[in-house]
């Protein structure tokens, strides 16, 4: 695992970012102490996010939808 300063890590992230996307990791220092470490995800954190899938569809044949919902809450 590499370690970087906060200054070099910022001048070049897209080189490192490039490199965690191949599986590289890093610690990152400010000021001579670690402030965090940084590695790619796992696959499982890979998933698309429920906001990003398409939505839920409702219809009802020969109605409208909420027109079915308001004869249903009237029985």
């Amino acid at each position: 695992m590499e370690t970087v300063t906060f200054t070099v890590f910022r001048k070049n992230a897209s080189e490192y970012l490039s490199r965690f996307e191949k599986g590289e990791k890093s610690n990152v220092l400010r000021h001579g102490r670690p402030i965090t470490e940084v590695w790619p995800p796992e696959k499982d954190d890979l998933k698309i996010a429920s906001w990003k899938k398409s939505g839920l569809r409702l219809t009802v044949k020969g109605a409208g939808l909420s027109k079915a919902i308001l004869e249903e809450r009237e029985l």
